[in-house]
């Protein structure tokens, strides 16, 4: 699966992409396995800043906009910088150590013009430790306005788009665009970065295929991302045109953060449908295996800064802001809505509950307000305006209906408020309603929840006593956005449901004192304990445990443009050069060879697995050489193997993984004394036909020393999670069985304990040591985890101790990916081709492989006098 994966240079040098963008390196890097500067091929110095290994340990936070506010003096012409505190860059850095510098790297949202973007540049460094990211207006427009909120935006948030009229379609100028932007923001990290040292925090989905063109830049470079927003289903993020450059970008990540399981989820079952990646968790840690790395997947909402809110509470501002707030809803329970102006955030939906209350509870009338606070809409377009509008018309529909003088049931702010008087809102309001249809976390219900606790000051303003009246506060908030899981004690809401919120609103104001102090205190002791410095603080701490093996193997450059990604593999670990192979084969004299079937000889994808002709010819020159001892060992069984090899006399079979041994032909196969029950059947095949039954596309293979439940053509996400589950409960009820319960290839497989691959390679090894041919040549190729037993037992202490001299060993993996093989080959093709090589060898007189007519034949005119084939 993994070899697939490896596009070849050819098809990437043809790619659309490729011609789009500038390439950031000319050639491929290799990365050396200790700290130092890594060089490319051409010999230049890949850290391109020599100053950058003098400089302290950053965290450098990479967003779309920096955490300042730009503005420009009219009079002086000079321009005016300061933080913005409400900037969750700004806040992060109470997570991070004293001893660590923090660097921010994104665009000012101030038009600089480009005779002023040095000076500007230098300031914000010097003062500010801010890199700012310039980008030409056409570009921006195209890269952020464009492709990020019209087009990638909406369709995160599971909007597609159907009609022109709501969200743009793929447009593949603002997709270049958007490669574009996300390159000029490499070239400003690479300003201040020291890869060996230093860690790179991107930010949200406005700057993913930055991950690539960083990671290509330094290979070595700790990386982590974070999506603020929903990762949406694989039905949904499929129909994206790029969707394979996004998630290859992605995963070029060392850790990657969701807000919540189920963006976690939907981005795994993306990599599982798209990319046939598996994913297992590791001691707790979600890992997903590419390329030989291991990508992290981190699952931890957000939270608030607590110091800023409870700061702006005891504003002096917020006090005078709540005698006027209570003494306009004197009387009154005041429902609160805080949202920006857009369609996902459920507004109108919103008001025509509060309508449907009115109408089913009369008596509320003149007692209940419903207080929307709108933001400031973030993007433009028709379908901002249609909301806008929409909410405008509800709203004095649902005022004209229930209002009389004096009082109005909705009232909508619709300016900017500061946060001295939202916070004045949040702590007087007896209910807050989130009723979004979709959100990626929404933290107002948890800055609502710290208003209500309050502070002294706060009650003081109130003329509350905090000993006589405990806090209390009530939430409504939709089932569809990112802090519902974390909001236990909230009332969960479909939005869509206009009857459903009302009975929820009318539940929240009617709940007892008790119950709401309860629900309170249990919301109050997570978002307090859990607030933005705790996030930034696990996610740093995360980062660093999934970079700490970065130095322990060697990397690899694949691909160009967007396609590149990293290939990482153990020092030991190189492409089996047939050149070499071919020279140890000619001077050794006592030779074992192992070879695997499916996967290895012919490809798994291949649907006729009978082997060609051309192949059993080879096989049988390697096998008529007297200095040859070959087998096939596989997990087929021994019948359907026999017909296959009938052909060959010499031939040993290893049928059933290691079950069914015959040495030659003419032999009668042996059975594994290990075994002598097979009760445990009568116990597994009802649970595998359980599973079959429930499992579209899957099926059971039965062997006679073992059984196998496949499901490599059910869906992938229900598959893999069956066959987990399977995997549980047959270790349950196999607990006091002498069997072995595995996970292999789109497989789950029982079968006796002592039966493996490896046992057949010692039981052919000590045989031959026991007849005094001892071995100076192995060589053993597989594909799956059933082979690693091989690769163990020939590379085994125990038996090479028992040799004058060691045998040359060759364990080679068919893929590139994590093994105990110490080389590989890129497909069974590969292998073929050096099977060949090795027949000519052994018979001079083998037919001439470039006059072979069968299809494998154009692999078969490589030249073994050179070493073109490596690594």
């Amino acid at each position: 699966m993994v070899s697939s994966s490896c596009i070849s240079l050819t098809e990437l040098a043809s790619s659309d992409n490729m011609l789009s963008f500038p390439q950031t390196h000319s050639a491929l890097l290799r990365a050396k396995t200790v700290p130092g500067n890594i060089l490319d091929v051409d010999g230049n110095d890949g850290n391109s800043d020599e100053h950058s290994s003098k400089l302290r340990k950053k965290n450098i936070l990479v967003a779309s906009f920096l955490p300042v506010h730009a503005q420009k003096d009219s009079v002086s012409g000079k321009w005016c910088f300061s933080f913005d505190e409400d900037s969750l860059l700004l806040q992060m850095k109470d997570g991070f150590s004293s001893d660590t510098d923090v660097f921010y790297v994104g665009s000012l949202k101030a038009d600089v013009d480009s005779s002023e973007q040095d000076e500007v540049s230098q300031r914000l460094q010097e003062e500010f430790n801010c890199v700012p990211t310039f980008l030409p207006p056409d570009l921006h427009k195209k890269f952020y306005h464009g492709f990020c909120k019209q087009y990638l935006w909406p369709l995160f948030h599971y909007m597609l788009p159907i009609f022109s009229d709501y969200g743009n379609r793929f447009d593949r100028l603002q997709w270049q665009a958007y490669v574009s932007a996300n390159m000029k923001f490499v070239d400003k990290i690479t300003e201040v970065i020291n890869p060996e040292e230093d860690y790179v925090w991107v930010h949200d989905y406005h700057l993913m295929i930055l991950l690539t063109f960083l990671r290509k830049r330094f290979l070595r470079v700790k990386l982590g991302f974070f999506l603020h927003g929903p990762f949406p289903s694989s039905e949904i993020y499929r129909t994206l045109p790029v969707r394979n450059e996004i998630l290859k970008a992605l995963l070029n990540a060392d850790l990657i953060g969701f807000h919540t399981y189920d963006y976690a989820r939907h981005f795994l079952s993306c990599c599982s449908r798209l990319l046939g990646l598996d994913y297992e968790s590791k001691r707790g840690y979600i890992g997903l295996e590419y390329l030989g790395r291991t990508i992290y997947i981190k699952i931890l909402a957000v939270g608030i800064h607590m110091g800023q809110l409870e700061s702006a509470l005891n504003h002096p501002s917020s006090s005078i802001k709540f005698k006027e707030i209570s003494e306009q809803f004197k009387g009154k329970k005041v429902i609160l809505g805080v949202d920006d102006m857009d369609i996902f955030k459920g507004i109108s939906l919103k008001l025509l509950a509060m309508e449907e209350l009115l109408q089913q509870y009369p008596q509320w009338l003149g007692k209940l307000v419903l207080v929307q606070i709108v933001n400031p809409a973030r993007s433009t377009g028709k379908d901002v305006e249609e909301e806008k509008r929409e909410t405008y018309t509800t709203a004095e529909r649902v005022n004209e209906k229930f209002g009389f003088p004096g009082y109005e049931p909705v009232i909508l702010i619709d300016r900017y408020v500061p946060l001295n008087e939202k916070t004045a809102y949040y702590a007087l309001a007896e209910c807050c309603i989130v009723n979004a249809l979709r959100d990626g976390m929404n933290l107002m219900p948890y800055k609502y929840i710290v208003c209500r606790q309050g502070t002294p000051k706060t009650d003081e303003a109130l003329e509350m006593a905090s000993d006589d009246c405990l806090p209390t506060s009530t939430l409504v908030v939709s089932e569809f956005i990112g802090c519902s899981p974390s909001l236990s004690g909230a009332i969960r809401v479909n939005p869509w449901d206009i009857g459903g919120v009302a009975d929820a609103l009318y539940s929240a104001i009617m709940m007892n004192d008790k119950e709401k102090e309860l629900r309170h205190e249990k919301h109050y002791r997570y978002i307090s304990t859990h607030d933005v410095a705790y996030w930034a603080r696990s996610f740093m701490q995360d980062l660093e445990r999934a970079c700490k093996d970065h130095y322990s193997k060697f990397c690899y450059g694949l691909g160009f443009g967007v396609d590149f990604r990293i290939l990482s593999l153990s020092p030991s670990f190189r492409k089996l050069c047939i050149a070499d192979i071919v020279s140890a084969y000619e001077r050794t004299s006592q030779r074992v060879i192992f070879l695997d079937y499916d996967g290895t000889v012919v490809p798994r994808s291949s649907i006729d697995k009978i082997p060609s002709p051309k192949f059993i010819r080879d096989l049988n020159a390697l096998c008529s050489d007297p200095k040859n001892i070959v087998f096939i060992v596989s997990g087929r069984g021994k019948d359907s193997l026999s017909d296959w090899f009938a052909e060959c006399e010499n031939l040993g079979i290893a049928a059933e993984h290691g079950y069914f041994v015959r040495w030659t032909r003419e032999l009668e196969w042996e059975t594994s004394p290990l075994v002598v029950d097979f009760g445990w059947k009568k116990v597994v095949e009802p649970v595998m036909k359980l599973y079959t039954e429930t499992t579209d596309g899957s099926y059971i293979e039965t062997k006679e020393s073992a059984l196998v439940w496949h499901h490599q053509y059910a869906d992938p996400d229900f598959g893999t999670c069956q066959s987990k589950e399977l995997l549980d409960h047959l270790e349950n009820v196999l607990a006091n069985e002498p069997v072995i319960v595995m996970r292999g290839n789109n497989i789950v497989e029982v079968k006796p304990q002592g039966v493996s691959k490896g046992f057949v390679a010692e039981k052919v090894l000590s045989k031959m040591i026991s007849d005094r041919q001892v071995p100076d040549f192995v060589m053993c190729i597989g594909d799956d985890r059933s082979d690693e037993d091989m690769f163990e037992s020939i590379s085994s202490a125990s038996y090479i101790s028992e040799l004058p001299v060691a045998p040359e060993i060759f364990a080679c993996t068919v893929g590139q990916k994590p093994s105990r093989a110490t080389y590989y080959l890129d497909h069974s093709v590969d292998v073929l081709t050096m099977l060949a090589a090795l027949a000519k060898v052994s018979d001079p007189t083998h037919e001439a492989l470039a006059q072979v007519s069968d299809p494998e034949s154009e692999y078969f005119n490589a030249d073994y006098s050179s070493d073109n084939n490596d690594v």
